[in-house]
């Protein structure tokens, strides 16, 4: 129990001191990114029925929903918000797909609300440790084999964030993680599908942060051998193919957080090469979508069975244009860039788009696969004979071709102008502000009034 053991000593005994600059800076980003995409998925398809419902619902008044306001058990406060963080997919991800923060902080505001409150200090060390937690236990995309990373590694994250936010003692925290263990599932079927369930496992793996810690605060125990056991996590999921010892290499001197990705363009993270790539090669040959024969593009195979299928509008139009390169590229060659409004369902069901979505293929390549996570080889062909090729290794906001800051706060930009449901402009730069200075919050419940809406404002 090697593993557990040293987890569980890095998440209560790290303090805020011993985090390194680059580690905040990261994680300022990911909350930048994380309010900016629940202002604006607020009101996207399920979020307000999942909203009413925990109202309905109802409970010891712990902990706000986000935007909507009201006060509900922190549990499913942290459940809606993680909903609507993620109901865009345009918040921080990690390769192969895990979704870290939107679960991660939801998770730590509504454990910070049920604590009485907390320093900006407390919460962005919480957050950076389970953040860092969460990138630890991530695994690769043959051991997940079809689970969704988010369902799977997402919940020791949050649990570790509220473990430490509730202050408890070591055994609690091992036992919070293990029950966190047993919360572990989700499966990427529903992206291919374009169910609204995406969403609903984050909110689940947020939630699951809160419950395991409060159950195990009062003696509820989990499996001690939860993850190195015979039936335990790296067995179960990771499929005996985890390196063990690289999980807790240099824990606590190390960090890993600059692997997270932050999404340069709105929808899921395997199209971003694709959709940079034809905006390229449109500015660099000024491509006119008019005359275009048809686009190639070769992927491997984990990205082509994620979003490679042929582009199909089913009952959440979408997520279903969210998950398809065939849509991201055609939209870009339309509309000449990616933008939120570019995946409501009137901008999706433009027969435009459609027409030449069918003229864009997407080929598996195993042997794609040495070079990375996200290569892809595009080739555009025109009806006048011209050919133009296009290559990316890394797509942009991933590790190795990262997101300037200027691009942060821009997208932060963006999520405010799209939403329906909005704060005030005086507010949002109290947001900003507060995010880039929260080390000195006394007390990080003076965020949520200003993430609390009392009318549509426009």
């Amino acid at each position: 129990m090697e593993t557990e053991s040293r987890i569980v000593e890095y998440i209560c005994n790290t303090a805020f001191t011993d985090l390194p600059y680059s580690a905040l800076r990261v994680v300022k980003n990911q909350l930048l990114s994380v309010i900016g995409t629940t202002i604006a998925g607020a009101s996207a398809e399920g979020c307000e029925s999942i909203v009413s419902l925990g109202k309905e619902i109802g409970g010891k008044a712990e902990a706000s929903i986000l935007i909507h306001g009201g006060r509900v058990p922190a549990a499913q406060a942290a459940f809606a918000n993680g909903v609507m963080a993620r109901a865009l997919d345009f918040c921080d991800a990690l390769a192969p797909g895990a979704h870290i923060g939107s679960a991660v902080i939801p998770a730590a505001l509504a454990s910070a609300e049920l604590a009485g409150g907390c320093t900006g200090k407390d919460f962005l060390n919480a957050v950076t440790i389970g953040t860092e937690i969460g990138i630890r236990l991530n695994l690769g995309e043959y051991q997940y084999d079809g689970f969704d990373p988010t369902g799977v590694c997402v919940p020791f994250a949050s649990t570790a964030a509220s473990a430490k936010i509730l202050g408890l003692l070591e055994k609690e925290t091992w036992n919070a993680l293990a029950l966190a263990f047993n919360k572990c599932g989700g499966s990427f079927q529903a992206n291919v599908d374009g169910a609204l369930a995406v969403r609903v496992i984050e909110g689940w793996s947020s939630e699951a942060g809160v419950t395991c810690a409060r159950l195990a605060q009062r003696g509820i125990t989990g499996p001690a051998n939860f993850l190195e056991g015979i039936y335990g996590y790296f067995h179960l999921f990771g499929r005996d193919r985890v390196a063990v010892k690289e999980v807790i290499s240099n824990l606590g001197s190390e960090y890993r957080l600059e692997s997270l990705m932050f999404k340069k363009y709105p929808s899921c993270d395997l199209t971003q090469g694709s959709t940079d790539a034809i905006l390229s090669l449109m500015e660099e040959h000024a491509i006119d979508a008019r005359i275009l024969e048809r686009i190639e593009i070769t992927v491997p195979p984990y990205t082509y069975k994620l979003v490679g299928h042929p582009f199909q509008i089913g009952t959440n139009p979408k997520v279903n244009a969210q998950f398809s390169i065939r849509y991201c590229v055609a939209n870009a060659l339309l509309r000449k860039s990616s933008k939120l409004e570019h995946f409501e369902e009137l901008s999706i069901k433009d027969p435009g788009v459609l027409e030449l979505a069918k003229k864009i293929e997407v080929i598996s390549d195993p042997a794609m696969e040495v070079r990375g996570h996200t290569p892809l080889d595009m080739r555009v062909l025109t009806r006048d004979g011209k050919e133009f090729l296009k290559r990316i290794d890394v797509a942009p906001g991933f590790p190795g071709n990262p997101l300037t800051q200027k691009e942060h706060l821009q997208r932060f930009r963006d999520c405010i102008d799209f939403a329906s449901k909005r704060p005030p402009e005086s507010n949002i730069d109290r947001i900003r502000d507060t995010v880039e200075h929260l080390e000195t919050m006394r007390d990080v419940r003076d965020l949520v009034p200003l993430l609390i809406l009392d009318q549509v404002s426009r």
